[in-house]
């Protein structure tokens, strides 16, 4: 089997995951999925396979030099976004696109346009893999999940390639931030990891950006607005003057590269209480820190003026992975090295976002990021060529091969 029909196979489990489930995993198809790969990797021939309670799917390649090398893993995340359904998911081959828009979905005028997606340029000539325009595809991260495999197997069938132990895991939860928590960096025994979740071909990243969410309550006081003057506190008035002091163009849709945001993600309200929901990223800790105290001070100036109605609270969900990976930068130089000799440009970039990585790296396993090459993650414009999973693998093999002669 390769890459292509194992995502094709994969991309069928339903595996969206559930914040507000507070179980791990938190939907019960993952746990489906991560059976569905226990038996794969047992009939591959890969040893140690453990699938714990928690959806952690681990497994080993033993090395076959004949003499120590270090330990390398491979990770990818089972679940898929909730941001839209990933029920029934009817993937289609796109063969030698030729750059026009693509027509997902005739009924519903779903259409996958370059006009829209320039990205699609890119890899005219190539086959690429589409939505039906209802669902998100999954690439994101079962791309990842396909090419390890894909990987594991070719190395098992090819062993003049000469590799140390190689680990793979599989874990639950990655899309709600909960995808490294239970994670058992000690069991799983690798002196460094990679995440297969990164996107377009040759994306390696080591940074990302520091993470945290912030909620702020406003308390109001509500009377029959006939008779409400000096007695009505309306508490969405107030979150409203609290939303605009906050710098207009430090939001998402005004900032890029290393600039950081504020995010305003869920606004809920009534005259008596409203909730303001932000997270905060930057990828500078200083900058991060100090954006946090802007809420603070914010807050404290809305209570100036509206005495006790408005309370803040933040908590960290991640930091910037850099100050781990930079100590260990062979890590990275080898990937860099890896993706050369397989014929692809290294793009060496920021993540806008998180990744498990990041949270292993500071559990003590240090965890750069590999492209899995798929586009528009999240959305029902979710693609993915087939060449970049292709590429994928062979970057894969190349890093066993480059750590098992060195």
């Amino acid at each position: 089997m390769n890459v292509v029909d194992r995502f094709l196979q994969y991309v069928k489990f339903d595996t969206q995951s559930d914040e507000l489930t507070n179980m791990t995993p938190s939907t019960p198809g993952q746990m489906i999925f991560a059976q569905a790969l226990e038996k794969e990797l047992h009939n591959l021939g890969l040893t140690d396979i453990t699938l714990d309670d928690n959806g952690y799917l681990m497994a080993t390649l033993p090395g076959n030099t004949g003499h120590k090398v270090p330990t390398i893993g491979f990770i990818a995340h089972l679940d898929t976004s909730p941001d839209l359904s990933g029920h029934h998911v009817n993937p289609r081959i796109v063969e030698n696109y030729d750059g026009s828009a693509i027509t997902l979905n005739p009924e519903q005028n779903v259409i996958l346009s370059p006009e829209e997606f320039p990205e699609l340029l890119h890899y005219v000539g190539q086959s690429l893999i589409v939505t039906d325009g209802t669902t998100l595809l999954g690439a994101d991260d079962k791309a990842g999940i396909a090419e390890i495999v894909t990987a594991m197997a070719y190395l098992i069938k090819h062993p003049e390639i000469k590799h140390g132990d190689i680990r793979i895991c599989f874990n639950p939860d990655e899309e709600i931030g909960a995808g490294a928590h239970k994670f058992d960096v000690e069991r799983f025994g690798a002196d460094w990891a990679y995440t297969m979740d990164g996107g377009e071909i040759g994306e390696l990243e080591y940074e990302n950006f520091n993470a945290a969410v912030a909620k702020v309550t406003v308390k109001g006081r509500n009377v029959h607005p006939g008779y409400a003057k000096h007695k009505m506190i309306n508490s969405m008035r107030i979150a409203n003057q609290f939303v605009i002091m906050l710098p207009r163009w430090e939001t998402p849709e005004h900032t890029e590269g290393y600039e950081g945001f504020y995010h305003l993600i869920s606004f809920e309200g009534s005259v008596e209480q409203s909730v303001l929901t932000y997270i905060i990223r930057d990828h500078d800790r200083d900058r991060f820190e100090r954006r946090k105290k802007e809420l603070e001070h914010l807050t404290r100036k809305i209570n100036n003026e509206f005495p006790d109605c408005a309370s803040i609270e933040i908590k960290d969900q991640y930091y910037n992975m850099r100050e781990k990976i930079e100590p260990v930068s062979h890590i990275v130089e080898i990937a860099e090295q890896a993706m050369r000799n397989a014929g692809v440009t290294p793009k060496v970039v920021p993540i806008r976002g998180g990744t498990d990585g990041a949270q292993l790296s500071f559990k003590g396993l240090p965890c750069p990021n590999i492209f899995a090459g798929g586009l528009n993650f999240h959305g029902r414009y979710e693609f993915v060529p087939i060449p970049s999973m292709e590429k994928a693998v062979e970057v894969i093999v190349e890093i066993a091969r480059m750590v098992g002669e060195k």
